[in-house]
């Protein structure tokens, strides 16, 4: 099979033609560019290999390019990197690599073509174009990636166990890629995989975390977790959410598996937004479901306390799988605290001020908020699904009437502590803290307008109460 007419933009791939055959290098594109240009599928990144120096090779692709192209130089990997307009090239000599059992670092060897596709982790990321002159788009295909990609297979080129044993984060890599691209495991590569999750724990969090979120981000993103689960490599990794797995029964009655609950409402996430932070709230929203399951014998199982709990849990979670403890980590922590509050609203009678409440707690967060709260509504029954989104579309209306007239959404008391310091003539203290939540709960009930004449007034009025007078 031959590519040529497919490697785009023509003067990158043009001028590494040129320095390969200068350098008398055999050169090749090789791994995920061919796989996605194969897929069509967009893709910035291009991997280039030669037999030879691939820093040398990109320094003479950067002169052909012009002086004002820079080469990145990683010398203690021996690659090298240039950025064209949106594209960027990654240059590193064919080798061989071998792994001691205990790390991730393989040991380095000059290879030939073959010996680096041998290396690659699955055999539709070890196809390589040829870009020399002589065999221009000729693709090497020695274990029949194209094959696999038209079955829609994840296959190893080497047996699975060498593969994983080298680099164990491979296991997390075919999941994610059967996730991404919606392909299957072959049998053997996922029982290597089981047998070898433990090995997984010599990788960094950080790389771990990583993949986690290219599987969070795809488009069906139950589907990788489902792998990661079965596997076992989600109880290693998160053994949080392995918990909420199962189904308890007593005295007739049971709950829902939670965790296949959360699986589908992160699926649902997935088909309103792309945003990662929404999804990790989906993941996390149950989350101290298994800490705060009880059995009352009249209601069932309860689960009470679990939105303030899972938000207390947020952190932690965060912390522990190196994702950010920045505006993300309290992103996330807002809504798994607040994921119930709509649902409840939409169930009975709504009063303007539990609206203003709950619009003031969500601020900026109110629309994912809304999104997590539908994508929380599901039932094996449609019939109750559709009713309950009835009644969220009536509440949602409600609450964007509300915010339209007040601008909750940026509400901030019209009477500061300052105000009140200087009214009484106190230091800071106490009673300024009762005296600023008295003001605030007022004006979120709705019995005092949040304008400075009337807010003043009722702050002289909870003063008095306190025994202080204006100065």
């Amino acid at each position: 099979m031959n590519l040529a007419d497919r490697l785009t933009p023509h003067y990158i791939f043009e001028a590494i033609s040129q320095a390969g055959d200068d350098l008398r290098a055999e050169t090749y594109v090789i791994g995920g560019h061919v796989r996605d240009l194969i897929l069509n599928r967009p893709s910035k990144d291009i991997d280039v290999v030669c037999v030879g120096s691939g820093i040398q090779l990109a320094e003479r692709v950067a002169r052909l390019l012009g002086p004002e192209v820079r080469v990145n130089v990683f010398p203690n990997f021996g690659t090298a990197q240039i950025r064209l307009d949106d594209w960027e090239v990654e240059f590193v000599g064919a080798r061989k690599e071998s792994y001691r059992a205990d790390s991730r670092k393989p040991i380095v060897e000059e290879g030939s073509l073959q010996d680096d596709q041998n290396r690659r982790d699955f055999t539709i990321n070890a196809m390589g174009i040829r870009l020399n002159k002589e065999g221009y788009g000729d693709l090497s295909d020695p274990f029949d990636g194209i094959g696999d990609l038209r079955r829609k297979l994840i296959r190893t080129p080497l047996e699975p166990n060498l593969t994983f044993s080298d680099d164990p984060l491979r296991m997390m890599r075919a999941i994610r890629f059967a996730a991404q691209l919606n392909f299957d495991i072959v049998p053997e590569v996922f029982d290597a995989i089981t047998t070898m999750k433990e090995r997984i724990h010599i990788v960094s969090q950080e790389r771990i975390t990583d993949e986690l979120n290219k599987i969070v981000l795809a488009k069906v993103p139950s589907y990788g977790f489902k792998l990661l689960y079965h596997a076992g490599i989600l109880n290693e990794i998160f053994p949080e959410l392995v918990e909420l797995q199962g189904v308890e029964t007593m005295d007739g009655k049971g709950h829902k598996d939670n965790f296949y609950h959360t699986l589908q409402v992160l699926d649902n996430v997935a088909l309103r937004s792309d945003d990662l932070w929404l999804r990790w709230a989906a993941i996390l929203h149950d989350i101290a479901k298994p800490a705060t399951k009880r059995f009352d014998k009249k209601a069932g199982w309860t689960f009470h306390g679990h939105e303030e709990k899972g938000a207390r849990m947020v952190p932690h979670i965060f912390r522990k799988l190196k994702l950010p403890l920045n505006e993300k980590m309290r992103y996330v922590r807002n809504l798994v605290r607040l994921h119930l509050r709509p649902i409840a609203l939409s169930k009975e009678t709504i009063t303007d001020s539990a609206m203003r409440r709950l619009l003031v707690e969500s601020g900026p967060d109110f629309e994912g908020l809304m999104i997590l709260c539908r994508a929380d509504i599901t039932s094996k029954n449609p019939d109750k699904v559709k009713k309950y989104l009835r009644n969220f579309d009536v509440l949602e209306r409600k609450l964007e009437e509300l915010e339209e007239r007040d601008k909750l959404r940026e509400f901030q008391p019209v009477i500061t502590g300052e105000m009140i310091m200087e009214a009484f003539g106190l230091k800071p203290s106490r009673e300024i803290g009762i005296i600023k939540e008295a003001v605030r709960e007022a004006i979120l009930e709705g019995n005092v307008p949040n304008e400075l004449q009337p807010a003043y007034a009722f702050m002289l009025e909870e003063g008095k109460k306190l025994g202080l007078s204006p100065v």
